[in-house]
């Protein structure tokens, strides 16, 4: 009955880790992103609002996004427990996380942050490409496509994203930094955040980051 959190900046491994966390814990693995996509191909009534905002190139307003997320949470699958990637963006969702999950008698249990020297995320942002279809992330260093520029699962042409570019990667970074220190600010407090190297490879993090979890249910066994 886990409900974890993944924070970290953009580059520090969230999807990569988020997807291995959620396997080893038999939790679901809810990405806004991925939420967002399958809601407008489905035609559902909050995809096709969120749409409207995506065609445009704009964030989907907090109102839409925590509606949507609250749909995929109350599903059956979710009820053994979750894992939340790229949400909470912002304070504002966070508290309205909180509130929704209080209204069920039920709340975060964890909120692990992955931390990355701002120097590295800069390197890897850069040599970063994604697949517009599936949404797997590859590196042109560190994990580059068997197949120059197609993704390995789908074979689409893959792209580097816009905010992935050298120019706009150091703007983006400064820009998540402040919205992760205040959900940081948030959580601490609560003592529930739990900061986590994310430097190493994928594997040394992914066992640093179920440190946590392993943690927490060894002290509900011990109650």
């Amino acid at each position: 009955m886990m409900k974890l959190i993944l924070l970290g900046l953009p580059g520090a491994g969230k999807g990569t880790q988020a997807k291995m966390i959620a396997g080893r814990l038999a939790l679901v693995h809810v990405s806004t992103g991925d939420m967002f996509r399958e809601a407008a191909a489905e035609g559902t009534a909050l995809g096709k609002r969120a749409q409207q905002f995506m065609s445009r190139g704009e964030l989907v307003p907090d109102e839409v996004t925590i509606e949507m997320l609250l749909e995929r949470i109350a599903r059956p699958d979710a009820q053994a427990g979750f894992m939340l990637d790229g949400f909470p963006r912002t304070l504002a969702q966070a508290q309205a996380l909180d509130a929704a999950l209080a209204r069920r008698g039920a709340a975060i249990d964890a909120v692990l942050y992955i931390q990355v020297p701002e120097a590295e995320l800069l390197g890897r942002l850069a040599g970063r490409l994604g697949c517009p279809q599936c949404g797997a992330i590859y590196h042109l260093q560190n994990r580059p496509p068997r197949r120059a520029g197609r993704c390995d699962e789908c074979g689409s042409e893959l792209t580097k994203r816009a905010d992935d570019r050298a120019e706009t990667v150091a703007e983006r970074l400064r820009v998540n930094r402040e919205q992760t220190e205040a959900l940081v600010g948030y959580y601490a407090p609560a003592g529930k955040l739990h900061r986590v190297d994310g430097t190493g490879e994928p594997a040394q993090v992914t066992g640093r980051l179920l440190l946590v979890p392993d943690a927490l249910s060894a002290e509900v066994q011990k109650a």
